[in-house]
């Protein structure tokens, strides 16, 4: 049985979101995490903090996420200033995982509190939970990114990535076209 997904909160400020995550960062709650983040860029939001302190572990489906993000974000802005997603109090687990698969560049990263932020509130999670399909999907697109950044990752990640490529197949073949 896998561990349940990271409990999610916001807050939105007028100049950044910080985002929370408590518990394990994994595949599932990738699916919600990247929901948010999409849900504030389209309210105007451009710089994040991911807030970690209480985030014991993130998967490599959750990493691939995270720099997906943090790429899309570097290349919009051509901020000099450096990243637009920050990471705030990892854990030294955390950190080891993002610079060994080697995206740990696309982040600035920090320690210490915030400070009052009362309106941090829980968010929504999926009405419906995903289906298999759109899972497997995420997963593959997050190894896909990380092999695609770091080169090194590719012997780390081709094999889950050609077995996801294989279930994906599978599971879109057996499931109908959507009607229009």
């Amino acid at each position: 049985m896998s561990a349940p997904a990271a409990k999610i909160s916001v807050w939105a400020g007028e100049r950044f979101a910080c985002v929370k995550l408590q518990g394990r960062a994994n595949f599932t709650s990738s699916i919600d995490f990247k929901e948010l983040v999409t849900q504030l860029q389209d309210r105007g939001f451009t710089f994040f903090v991911i807030e970690l302190s209480e985030c014991s572990l993130m998967d490599s489906t959750f990493l691939g996420v995270l720099a997906g993000i943090g790429l899309k974000l570097a290349r919009s802005d051509g901020d000099p200033d450096g990243p637009r997603l920050e990471l705030r109090n990892a854990n030294a687990r955390i950190t080891e995982l993002l610079e060994n698969v080697g995206v740990l560049h696309l982040f600035k990263t920090s320690e210490g509190d915030l400070g009052s932020l009362e309106a941090l509130e829980a968010c929504a999670q999926r009405s419906a939970p995903a289906s298999r399909a759109e899972v497997t999907e995420i997963c593959l697109k997050a190894h896909k990114l990380l092999m695609e950044i770091n080169p090194e990752n590719v012997p780390r990640f081709k094999d889950v990535a050609k077995f996801l490529a294989e279930d994906l197949e599978r599971l879109q073949a057996a499931s109908p076209p959507p009607k229009s």
